[in-house]
């Protein structure tokens, strides 16, 4: 019988995951229902999933962070990102790990070839998103990374739960036109899926920048705008990232990891072909 598994969040409907998975289902040839559920109450969709028979789920806003408070157990890097994207079934429940940061160190540096060594890093948002690559960002050794979120607080908590008071800085909105200019700005937030990029300042990027958007589609198009905009040297959007943390969930799942460059050449000539319609 195929093992269930799903992306739970909200909304949903835009999720490439199901899509992604079933590729790899077919590469590896290992049979699996892998569905999408949009959910605005995340523990009521898990309990009914879990009484459904799914045995692994991806986690998609707004619900990484909530989706670690339901677990039994975590990975070092969930517990340490303090948010999960995926989930394990155990026979103690379920245990949550988080590929984020992980895809997303992979797609920059295999898949494009660039060096995150010694970035001066401005990282935008302080959710379950921002929480994931953080770390991992932190450990593919760049430099000092400034966390800027819209809700102060959430970029202060942020900063106290890394670690690394010299190495980490939590500022303000109000404060980006005087942080100088960056080699590393990736934008972490949901202010472009609702219209709500906020101003930013020229001054951040300068011709040795690699702007990031964790998004893809059109949710990434204000940002990277602006990136090109501005100047960028790099201008790269979450949809590498995507492929990577779902081979990485992929083989937490089954043992086995997947090729994933023929997954993301498809969807990136569908992606081209969106952009060149819109």
């Amino acid at each position: 019988m195929s093992k269930k598994f799903a992306v739970i969040g909200h909304p949903v409907s835009h999720s490439l995951s199901p899509r992604i998975h079933r590729a790899f289902a077919r590469q590896t040839e290992i049979a699996l229902e892998y569905g999408a559920i949009d959910a605005e109450d995340f523990d009521q969709a898990l309990r009914a999933f879990t009484d459904a028979g799914g045995v692994g789920a991806n986690v998609t806003l707004p619900h990484k962070q909530r989706a670690a408070a339901a677990c039994s157990a975590l990975s070092t890097r969930a517990r340490r990102a303090g948010a999960v994207n995926t989930l394990v079934r155990r026979d103690d429940g379920w245990f949550g790990d988080n590929t984020d940061g992980a895809g997303l160190v992979r797609d920059l540096t295999g898949r494009h070839g660039l060096d995150l060594r010694g970035r001066r890093t401005l990282l935008l948002g302080a959710g379950g998103g921002a929480r994931g690559v953080a770390p991992d960002l932190l450990d593919a050794g760049i430099g000092d990374l400034y966390l800027v979120n819209r809700t102060p607080d959430r970029a202060d908590a942020l900063a106290d739960a890394l670690g690394e008071p010299g190495r980490v800085h939590p500022r303000y909105l109000a404060d980006l036109p005087a942080l100088g200019e960056f080699d590393l700005i990736v934008n972490a937030t949901s202010a472009t899926r609702e219209a709500t990029l906020p101003l930013l300042p020229m001054s951040l990027a300068g011709r040795r920048t690699l702007a990031v958007d964790l998004s893809y589609g059109e949710a990434a198009v204000p940002f990277l705008a602006w990136a090109r905009a501005a100047g960028c040297r790099d201008v790269v959007d979450g949809l590498g990232m995507l492929v990577e943390q779902a081979a990485e969930s992929f083989e937490l799942w089954h043992g086995v990891r997947p090729e994933t460059d023929a997954i993301y050449a498809e969807l990136r000539a569908h992606d081209a072909v969106l952009v060149t319609a819109d």
